[in-house]
């Protein structure tokens, strides 16, 4: 877990795969001068974190990690800044525990599962291009064999990297090879690696649950929604899902030049977007 303005307004940040808590490397300290008490955790089986004891990697696991992580900090609620997985999870742990998320910011296009009302608003389904996420179905389904398959810490290394890379998730230039050499370091462990494909199987339905997922209704608090224009895993239809799923939205604001990893791309921005939509809690 790293942590940095012990004392300030209580805000967890969620990383999401191929990330770890390192994503947020550039957006703890001046989060922290602004006023925040930020907490960046490596979700259970990620980065430095221990490995599911009950072998359970859900949204209500991880929110049962985070929850008790917030009575261990002595946070009543707290600000939840979300990113790809983490985003899901943050949407989940609003619906969840509403009495301990005051607020979201949501960095990705990332909203509840509401196929039904999205359908009933002439909404049509996102097309899920076959060539930008052949990888969900075979780390989904055959997670075994394709960490067997990357046998060395240099093969699990460069099969991450790849998605800071030629997956077109953001511009080609946007990660140097110190970049990437520190945000695939914790993927080197063949370990760490498999439990990173453990959501996918929840995806993919070839994992149990420990619990229902939360993502069948409306978010109720405030949302702020940034979403990277320079990716492929966006859709045309990004503003109207969220109008409905985001009754309190803020967004979503498109950030031009950026792709999907916005704490690391673009975190200036970030950094200010999340002190200007809180400043009345850090005033106060």
């Amino acid at each position: 877990m790293r942590r940095r303005g012990d004392g300030g307004v209580p805000l967890l940040l969620l990383h999401g795969f191929p990330c770890t808590s390192r994503i947020w490397s550039h957006n703890l300290v001046p989060l922290a001068e602004a006023g925040f008490d930020v907490v960046a955790p490596d979700l259970r089986g990620y980065g430095d974190s221990d490995f599911a004891p009950d072998d359970y990697y859900d949204f209500n696991a991880f929110n049962t990690d985070l929850t008790g992580l917030f009575d261990k900090l002595g946070w009543e609620r707290a600000v939840v800044t979300g990113h790809d997985l983490g985003a899901s999870i943050a949407i989940d742990l609003a619906n969840r525990h509403p009495d301990r998320v005051g607020r979201l910011v949501i960095l990705d296009d990332s909203t509840p599962a509401l196929d039904d009302a999205f359908a009933a608003a002439g909404i049509p389904a996102a097309n899920a291009s076959s060539a930008v996420y052949d990888y969900v179905r075979r780390q989904g389904r055959d997670a075994d064999a394709l960490v067997a398959e990357l046998d060395t810490p240099e093969r699990r290394r460069r099969y991450v990297a790849e998605f800071y890379g030629h997956r077109l998730w953001c511009p080609p230039d946007a990660f140097d090879e110190q970049d990437l050499a520190f945000l695939t370091e914790p993927y080197g462990e063949a370990g760490r690696l498999r439990a990173s494909f453990a959501d996918y199987e929840v995806v993919m339905g070839t994992r149990p649950l420990s619990a229902p997922e939360m993502l069948d209704r409306p978010v109720q608090q405030p949302v702020l929604i940034l979403v990277g224009a320079d990716q492929v895993t966006k859709d045309d239809h990004v503003e109207q899902r969220c109008a409905i799923a985001y009754p309190e939205a803020v967004g979503p604001f498109w950030v031009k030049g950026a792709g999907h990893f916005l704490p690391w791309e673009r975190p200036e921005l970030v950094n200010r977007a999340i002190r200007s939509f809180c400043g009345d809690l850090l005033v106060s």
